[in-house]
């Protein structure tokens, strides 16, 4: 990307995962980044101010430890783009407590199992998450709608909402109460398309 500071991405909810990556798979994309289970810690003051202001400070953990501040986004082209900032850090469960003794707390868990690709110059992320799969890509701005056209992702079915986003409208359409989106949370649960108020974007080859 052009400037290492600036994430710009869009997402898509998908009915099959499993058929997304043998399509990339056969265009010979690239794999970075095996299945690999994540992790993450959202963190905002007690009085919401992050929340409230769009941006996000975060702690992942996956086969690394990366600590990262997001700006507030934009909605560009059917994309998000905003500044990024993550760089590695040496130890999780210490840098949870770092960032809590400066006055933030835990107010998301959520967890995934992500795999890589990269095509084109973007990379493509598959998501398997408690509430259903996604596709991410993120790249140069002009690049990504040709981009997820190749695996028949269909553009007008991107989704400009975190998973943060998509949890509290699951939430919200099941009546859920608790905290954090966790496969042990929703393992008797069949998320729809409908709880997550988007539409599926692969379309059959």
């Amino acid at each position: 990307m052009s400037d290492s500071n600036q994430e710009t991405e869009v997402k898509f909810y998908v009915s099959n995962i499993q058929d997304i990556e043998m399509r990339l798979q056969r265009m010979e994309a690239h794999l970075l980044e095996p299945r690999t289970h994540e992790v993450n810690l959202r963190f905002d003051t007690p009085a919401g101010d992050f929340q409230r202001d769009g941006k996000v400070l975060r702690l992942r953990k996956d086969k690394a430890v990366h600590l990262t501040y997001k700006d507030q986004s934009q909605l560009k082209d059917g994309a998000l783009t905003r500044r990024e900032i993550e760089f590695e850090v040496s130890d999780f469960e210490n840098a949870k407590q770092f960032i809590e003794a400066l006055g933030y707390q835990v107010i998301f868990l959520y967890e995934k199992y992500r795999t890589t690709y990269e095509l084109d110059g973007a990379h493509i992320m598959l998501d398997e998450t408690p509430i259903g799969s996604f596709v991410e890509i993120e790249g140069e701005l002009d690049t990504l709608k040709p981009i997820a056209e190749k695996p028949g992702l269909d553009w007008s079915a991107a989704v400009p909402a975190s998973y943060h986003a998509l949890f509290e409208r699951v939430c919200k359409a099941r009546g859920l109460t608790f905290r954090d989106l966790s496969f042990e949370n929703f393992k008797d649960a069949k998320i729809t398309s409908a709880d997550l108020g988007t539409r599926t974007a692969d379309k059959p080859h």
